[in-house]
């Protein structure tokens, strides 16, 4: 085994967390610093206190001048002050929640909703169905959702019909024909002064 890979292994250990893989010791000790800079945003340290707290914890005053123990040790010592990092949000990934989710940022394009957040989809779609998460949701609750939104459309001016032929339209015709729809819509609403 090349010095190197032991190296960026035991780098990995020590900043425990940080690491995929595939990523470099370069990759590793940028995620390690963004960290550190996160934490000390979110923990409210000033300037003085964070650095008086690197040279206590590392005898450096900067994170940048530190080696991959001096950044798990600076991590530790955030940690031990309060800091985690925060958990990744799992969204809804189901079909109907993607369409859910273009049609909410859809309405904040037409000036309908304030907040394309998914935590605002998330606080409309518990209140349209009782349910706290989307992807809690079943099928009958999500075309429920998906219907409110399109009759929000629909009072926005922006067309939601599909034409019935036979053979159907191919999905991407029926993307092509709703974006073009909702172009319409939202320079109507923009020349109406509706929007900015």
């Amino acid at each position: 085994m090349k010095p190197g890979r032991r190296h960026l292994r035991q780098f990995a250990t020590v900043v425990s967390g940080l690491a995929h893989p595939r990523q470099s010791g370069a990759q590793v000790r940028r995620a390690a610093l963004a960290k550190i800079h996160i934490a000390k945003q979110e923990l409210g340290l000033d300037d003085a206190a964070y650095r008086a707290m690197l040279e206590r914890v590392t005898g450096r005053t900067s994170a940048a001048d530190c080696d991959a123990r001096q950044l798990g040790a600076v991590l530790d010592e955030l940690k031990a002050k309060g800091w985690g990092p925060a958990p990744a949000r799992r969204t809804a990934q189901s079909p109907a929640a993607r369409k859910a989710r273009a049609l909410w940022i859809s309405l904040h394009q037409l000036g309908v909703i304030r907040n394309p957040s998914e935590a605002a989809l998330e606080a409309f779609g518990a209140r349209q169905l009782g349910v706290a998460k989307l992807q809690w949701a079943d099928d009958d609750q999500m075309f429920r959702l998906i219907e409110a939104l399109k009759a929000m459309a629909e009072r926005a001016g922006w067309d939601q019909s599909i034409p019935l032929r036979d053979p159907p339209l191919p999905p991407g015709e029926v993307t092509a024909l709703l974006k073009a729809r909702l172009e319409a819509a939202i320079a109507r609403r923009r020349a109406e002064g509706l929007i900015r």
